[in-house]
């Protein structure tokens, strides 16, 4: 229990990679008690349960001032490929240095970030994103940076990649993204919460 009175359950033991799955080409490995994304594109996503109402928090830190990843949530089914959390799912964004649409906190490239309180690369971060119906809101290090709704007015896609557009669940997976060779990002927690009354 933290001092609000939280109690938080862990998904990542510190150990291995129990109740955990990866697919696609890049891949994670354990490092002094931490997740650590290597080698390429892919989603290392929880697999016993999907997430309705709740508050999920990832203790994350970058290792280079471009080390990109993002976290997860309302991904609509297991996915198969590195790709379908992209497009059925949102991702909350990690990249410091990006515009707001794709900057840390941001719901890629759907609702911007309005502030950048990260701590400096190699420093620790807590995200805390509270899901609560259609609305998610995002926290980084005790600072509201995004608060977004399902419906809300979203920019068409202007690049490929870019997710596509259009309701998600209110209940799905979670999940956490390696990106690129050398853009590594280290998670030393992740774990949920009941909303508080």
């Amino acid at each position: 229990m933290t001092q609000d009175g939280t109690t938080w359950r862990p998904l990542f033991n510190g150990r291995d990679m129990d109740g955990w799955e990866h697919v696609g080409p890049g891949h994670f490995i354990i490092e002094d008690g931490c997740l650590r994304t290597v080698e390429g594109m892919g989603l290392l996503w929880y697999t016993r349960e999907k997430f309705g109402d709740c508050r999920l928090k990832v203790v994350y830190k970058t290792v280079i001032p471009t080390s990109n990843s993002g976290v997860f949530i309302r991904i609509a089914d297991k996915p198969a490929d590195e790709w379908f959390a992209v497009h059925n799912g949102y991702e909350v964004q990690i990249l410091d240095e990006a515009d707001g649409y794709h900057a840390t906190g941001a719901i890629y490239s759907m609702s911007p970030a309005t502030a950048k309180p990260m701590n400096p690369t190699g420093e620790w971060n807590e995200m805390v994103i509270t899901m609560d119906g259609l609305r998610v809101i995002v926290e980084i290090n005790g600072v509201k940076v995004n608060d977004f709704t399902t419906g809300d007015p979203v920019p068409e896609k202007t690049q490929w990649y870019e997710p596509e557009r259009g309701p998600r669940p209110t209940h799905g997976y979670i999940g956490v993204q390696n990106h690129g060779e050398g853009q590594d990002v280290i998670f030393r927690e992740v774990s949920v919460a009941p909303l508080k009354a």
